[in-house]
């Protein structure tokens, strides 16, 4: 049995997400992935999910986005964030932004309908992916008279813990994709991903890791050093931005450093493969949390400690046992 994918119903909740090329085939150059970039862009508003980086390489992409499952959305937000997928009719979608506006207006079963299933599309991990790689898959077919699955799998996620030390670490990782591919020598000269086009001004990517220190336009000065993999002691954050709520929700504020730039240059499978990451207590809560939503009985792995992250570990197992139908 497939192991379900974990994910927060209710509440904001941050996922490291990858999906590959069927095979691991190099498809993409620079045209599919600025097309890519600007589908990302279109669906994160439709979804209401924001991007907080990503990464797109010639076979596969990584994204790090915060999710506010069960979030309202009001019917003039629902019919604005329509018209930003749905500029005008298509085959594919034929109802326009201005009669869907009109329906919406005039309420009853038709309305309720449409409401219902458009809001289930919005604030959720899944449908925001769907939607993201199958019209990527349209786009791309098409273009190459080509026809079936473009992507190996449906696609995998991590649960990441929301400090900003697991977050941080996180983002830095995939910002780094390019320089362990052996592509570019600093991260900003890379055009396809978070950090490269936030470094060059563009204001959607700076709106999500240039925000994510939620100071001012330095935070991206002090993201760069991260990124270099100074600690935090040289990088001239203020005393606040040395510790880190490593409890998930209540544990204390203990000191540490960021991690070396060398150990994230290496390939960390615990950001592709696992299930959850944080720090230890964050991790336990999340299993139990899971296991008592659930309400069977289950068997579950000990989080493991990535070595060459300080104080971060990976959640990597959550399976129902054999006894349990």
């Amino acid at each position: 049995m497939r192991e379900k994918r974990l994910s927060i119903r209710r509440g904001e909740a941050v996922y490291c997400c990858a999906s590959r090329t069927v095979n691991g085939e190099r498809l993409f150059g620079e045209q599919h992935m600025e097309v890519f970039r600007k589908m990302l862009q279109k669906v994160s508003y439709f979804s209401g999910v924001e991007v907080v980086t990503y990464c797109l390489m010639p076979n596969h992409f990584h994204l790090l986005v915060r999710v506010n499952a069960g979030a309202g959305v009001s019917d003039s937000e629902l019919v604005d964030r329509y018209r930003k997928l749905y500029p005008k009719p298509s085959p594919y979608q034929p109802l326009s932004a201005e009669r869907l506006a009109e329906i919406l207006k005039k309420g009853g079963g038709e309305a309720e309908r449409i409401r219902k299933t458009l809001k289930a599309r919005m604030n959720n991990i899944s449908e925001f992916m769907k939607t993201l790689k199958q019209r990527f898959t349209a786009w791309y077919n098409s273009n190459h008279t080509r026809f079936g699955p473009l992507w190996s799998d449906r696609f995998k996620s991590v649960l990441v813990e929301g400090s900003r030390y697991a977050v941080e670490t996180v983002a830095a990782y995939i910002d780094l994709n390019p320089v362990r591919a052996g592509m570019v020598n600093d991260p900003k000269d890379y055009r396809y991903s978070g950090y490269g086009r936030a470094s060059h001004g563009e204001q959607f990517e700076r709106s999500g890791i240039g925000a994510q220190s939620r100071t001012d336009s330095t935070s991206l000065a002090g993201y760069r050093r991260i990124l270099l993999g100074e600690t935090v002691a040289d990088s001239g954050l203020g005393e606040a931005d040395q510790s880190v709520d490593r409890g998930g929700g209540g544990g204390g504020r203990v000191d540490f450093q960021r991690p070396s730039s060398r150990s994230l240059l290496s390939s960390i499978v615990h950001f592709t493969n696992g299930k959850i990451f944080g720090s230890r207590k964050f991790v336990e809560r999340i299993f139990d949390e899971v296991i008592i939503f659930r309400e069977v009985v289950t068997r579950r792995r000990s989080p493991v400690m990535i070595s060459s992250l300080d104080g971060l570990y990976s959640g990597t197992s959550v399976r129902r046992s054999k006894s349990c139908k």
